[in-house]
């Protein structure tokens, strides 16, 4: 049984956003530190790996969608990647870190205090890339929980890069926010378990952040990148608006 457990979600190789994160004292402290996927696809992918993986066996690591794409392009089973990014990150990796992407696994259960049993995903406990909302309605939370045990009455997923804790079909449902990517608000948001639920934002010099940014990476639209995804120039209204259709509210009766 965990009493603290740090919760970072879709990093998307964002070094100094990352770096804020871990040099908070709460996640310091933390016994584990969880990630819930979109580790690397970014501007910054070879030094964000190489920072996590040497905090050692503290990091429990889990694949996500962006995770997957980067693996698939570099052993050649895609031509493509819809995030622009994402081809360029793909190409930085060393062979090391295509494995250990490649090995991750799509989800993790960790028995967390005040909390039982939390299992953690990126998307969704069945599917890496399926879409739920703090509003999505009732009987979408039921379908993507089918099949999960009865004793799993936290989950805690990332994805769509905005947090939120809700109830849903009797399961707590948390969703960190984006520690490299947010929308809505600038800043790094990750979470805090055990024995509640704490959403945290990490403030951090956001225009040093983005001078860094652009001096490190050679991704041809660094510039443009770190502008709009460090400063949170996507609203959350814009991003719910663009998500809401995959949540299959469109086709409800």
């Amino acid at each position: 049984m965990l009493n603290r457990v740090a919760v970072l979600s879709d990093i998307h190789g964002v070094l100094p956003a990352l770096e804020s994160v871990l040099a908070e004292p709460d996640v310091d402290a933390a016994d584990r530190i969880v990630l819930t996927g979109d580790i690397a696809a970014g501007p910054q992918p070879t030094r964000v790996l190489d920072l996590l993986t040497g905090l050692g066996d503290r990091v429990v690591w889990i694949r996500g969608n962006a995770d997957r794409e980067l693996t698939e392009y570099r052993r050649g089973l895609r031509d493509t990647i819809p995030d622009p990014i994402a081809p360029w990150a793909a190409e930085q990796l060393r062979e090391d870190h295509v494995v250990l992407l490649d090995s991750l696994p799509p989800s993790r259960s960790l028995s967390v205090r005040g909390l039982g049993k939390v299992l953690f995903c990126h998307a969704t406990p069945r599917d890496d890339e399926e879409v739920v909302l703090v509003d999505s309605r009732s009987d979408r939370w039921k379908e993507v929980f089918g099949g999960l045990d009865t004793d799993m009455r936290t989950v805690v997923c990332g994805h769509t890069h905005m947090p939120f804790v809700r109830l849903a079909e009797g399961r707590l449902v948390v969703n960190p926010g984006s520690v490299g990517m947010p929308y809505g608000r600038a800043g790094a948001h990750w979470c805090l378990l055990g024995p509640g639920v704490e959403l945290r934002t990490t403030h951090f010099d956001i225009e040093a952040a983005v001078a860094q940014v652009r001096q490190d990476s050679s991704y041809p639209r660094v510039g443009e990148w770190a502008d709009y995804f460090l400063r949170a120039r996507a609203t959350d209204m814009e991003a719910l608006a663009a998500f809401a259709p995959r949540d299959g509210r469109a086709h409800t009766p």
